[in-house]
């Protein structure tokens, strides 16, 4: 009996410690997830202009049509389940070759745009300095050491930055909207555009109201006498942890006197493209999304083919491919994206644009063919 009630008391004194285990894990998850980086939520009036939205119901953010999340034979369990399997090719074994601008002694009167990888663009137009997405950090995600930049390509952070006239957030997720970097940019910003709701994190974050401005799909902001930006329709979705569609997606189209250039943030393709070339009339340049494609999250994403097609629609003269080239988000090979947008785009009357990180891009139409460095990564990878 007394070696009985021992083992009883042992089992005891292991439930116990299990549950404390427990407890105090979830009472660390409860306490991180209050980190300023998750995000905050629109309260009190600034919910006007959201619920006023015709794109908002039912307490989230719509798609102009149908989008589910997921192609109808998928599963948000296959989905987990396979992003713990792995896939050819996911990551490049070579750093990836990169140019790096000096952007703070670049001539203020030149238009150029440098992509920083991913979704990340400097953009200088008619003297004012505009940059997109800024994601410096090494990772893209709620967690240290999960999906991490590939090699080579982390080489701008935030004093890199010359005073910025506007930063453009196009939607709260991790590889668009970085904590770290967005705070180390305050001081230096002069304006931040958003779509609905997104105002709040940075609001969280140190910057101050007057900053900010949240905006509409097919809105126009006359930013000045010189150039007026455009808040416009994508196909996506939204949310920083669990909870989707709290704050609105958008794409953005930054024009001057002279030039035009489209910026699509994330989003799979639609009759909204044909809907914005025809009602700004044309483009200098589209900035598209074109990498982290799957057919299970066929809406949300487009395939290069898809990017090309959305060129078209857009009456765009030149494409540059993004949300590739710095991060795995799908199960494609890094490089697949520049190999098959290269190959859709061959024959178009517009002008591939395949830039290094940091090589910058004449906006006046002047830009020379540029290298297919990805194939110099894979030569370098097939020599290791």
């Amino acid at each position: 009996m007394e070696k009985t009630g021992t083992i009883r008391k042992g089992a005891q004194r292991r439930r116990r410690l299990i549950l404390m285990g427990l407890l105090g894990g979830a009472a660390s998850a409860c306490a991180y997830l209050q980190h300023p980086k998750f995000g905050a939520s629109t309260a009190g009036d600034a919910m006007m202009p959201i619920r006023n939205s015709p794109n908002y119901l039912d307490g989230q953010f719509q798609n102009l049509i149908p989008t589910p999340g997921l192609s109808e034979d998928s599963s948000t369990v296959s989905v987990l389940f396979s992003s713990l399997i792995g896939g050819e090719r996911l990551r490049p074994e070579a750093p990836i070759p990169v140019q790096k601008t000096d952007l703070q002694a670049l001539d203020r009167n030149a238009d150029v745009l440098v992509w920083f990888g991913h979704s990340s663009c400097f953009v200088q137009l008619a003297g004012r300095r505009i940059l997109i997405d800024p994601v410096f950090s090494t990772y893209a995600a709620p967690i240290p050491f999960v999906n991490r930049a590939f090699d080579g390509t982390s080489v701008y952070v935030a004093e890199d930055m010359p005073e910025i006239d506007c930063l453009l957030i196009t939607h709260d997720h991790w590889d668009h909207l970085d904590y770290a970097s967005v705070r180390e940019l305050e001081p230096k910003t002069r304006w931040v555009v958003t779509p609905l709701g997104v105002g709040a994190y940075l609001e969280r974050w140190g910057y101050a109201r007057e900053k900010i401005r949240e905006v509409d799909w097919f809105s126009t902001l006359r930013m000045d006498e010189e150039w007026k930006l455009h808040v416009l329709p994508a196909r996506h979705f939204s949310g920083r942890l669990l909870v989707r569609n709290r704050t609105q997606w958008a794409g953005f189209a930054v024009e001057t006197p002279g030039r035009r250039i489209f910026f699509s943030g994330d989003g799979g393709y639609g009759p909204h493209f044909a809907e914005i070339g025809r009602r700004l009339g044309g483009f200098d340049l589209a900035v598209l999304d074109n990498g982290q494609y799957d057919r299970r999250w066929a809406y949300v994403h487009m395939t290069p083919e898809e990017a090309v097609r959305a060129a078209g629609d857009l009456r765009a003269k030149a494409l540059l491919p993004a949300h590739v080239g710095r991060f795995c988000i799908a199960k494609h090979p890094w490089d697949e994206p520049f190999q098959r947008i290269t190959a859709a785009s061959a024959g178009q009357p517009f002008r591939l644009l395949t830039p290094m990180i940091g090589e910058p891009v004449p906006l006046d139409g002047s830009a020379r063919p540029f290298g297919r460095w990805w194939e110099r990564v894979k030569e370098e990878e097939a020599a290791r």
